[in-house]
């Protein structure tokens, strides 16, 4: 669970965006029309630290503001929410954010429900909304892990289908294996400037986090500027940036990104403290048309622009070695 607000020169920098077209590649394009299924499509807001808020009924009440974040392993309520829905059966958990590891409060929520998909039982922790950006709280992937999650970025819109009525994998130029470790998916088939990097989609960061064993791995990478980080818990931490040349998934190319590094336990927590890691956040995603996280079938899908440019296949055949 990532949520993570950057100062000073990372700020700028995302203000400004790199342009699509410069920042992503593919081998091949797949020019097939994708088959209909029975989805619900919720209408999408930008929130405030540029991820992703839905409508949520809680108890039947509602609607309220979630983000939907497929890094957060449990559904997450605001402290006034909570208190609002009298939700009063309280006991306490472990929250593992970017920055800190705490002991929070949670509460049992009977039924979560969003477009015409419910959650039901869910034991949701309990942070300071200022926290996560002043969402009313967090779709997990407890609430979605039957489930395939389509960010479609170009038309502004979430797709939430269930794992027998989801969309196939056809019209996606890039198809994507994860493996699953604690509910989160994945990739293993990445690198960054020449280094084999597992890499998290997590569509509750703002940006892109590594840890130290890549840090280390990128040692001749120019070092630009600190970044401060306020994790879930509201624990802040300063980090080191970098400039990431160019990062490869599968057959994308993303290039000349920034890239801030954590000695978190969010990598301790699924193993990959000792291995070069990074959390993939919102800034870099919407340089895709479309991302799909398809949690069933351990997959996940990106669309490039139009008029994104095809690489050699001497370039792919990088990650194979």
């Amino acid at each position: 669970m990532s949520w993570l607000r950057y100062a000073g020169v990372l700020a700028a920098v995302a203000s400004s965006g790199a342009n699509a077209n410069d920042a992503l590649v593919a081998q091949t394009e797949i020019a097939a029309t994708a088959e209909e299924a029975a989805t619900e499509i919720i209408a999408m807001e930008d929130e405030r630290y540029r991820r992703m808020t839905v409508p949520v009924t809680i108890n039947g009440t509602g609607p309220y503001q979630f983000m939907i974040d497929t890094g957060a392993q449990a559904t997450v309520l605001s402290h006034s929410l909570a208190d609002q829905l009298m939700l009063t059966e309280r006991n306490t958990a472990t929250l593992v954010g970017m920055a800190s590891t705490r002991e929070v409060e949670t509460t049992i929520v009977d039924e979560i429900t969003f477009g015409s998909h419910s959650h039901y039982g869910a034991r949701a922790a309990l942070v300071t909304g200022e926290n996560i950006g002043g969402a009313d709280g967090i779709l997990g992937i407890d609430a979605l892990q039957d489930r395939r999650v389509l960010l479609d970025f170009e038309n502004r819109k979430i797709e939430v289908a269930r794992e027998d009525d989801r969309q196939s994998n056809r019209g996606y130029d890039i198809i994507v294996r994860a493996r699953r470790e604690a509910g989160r998916l994945i990739i293993t088939r990445a690198r960054v400037d020449g280094v084999r990097v597992a890499v998290i989609v997590d569509t509750g960061a703002q940006s892109s986090v590594g840890n130290e064993a890549l840090f280390r791995r990128l040692r001749r990478s120019q070092v630009s500027a600190d970044a401060e980080m306020t994790d879930i818990n509201g624990v802040q931490r300063i980090g080191k940036v970098r400039m990431a040349r160019n990062l490869e998934l599968d057959r994308a190319n993303l290039s000349n990104f920034f890239l801030s590094f954590a000695d978190s336990p969010t990598f301790a927590a699924l193993g990959l403290d000792d291995e070069p890691a990074l959390v993939l956040g919102m800034n870099e995603l919407r340089l895709f048309e479309r991302v799909a996280i398809d949690f069933p079938s351990r997959r996940i899908l990106f669309d490039l622009p139009d008029n994104a440019r095809l690489p050699s296949l001497d370039r792919f055949s990088r990650l194979d070695r």
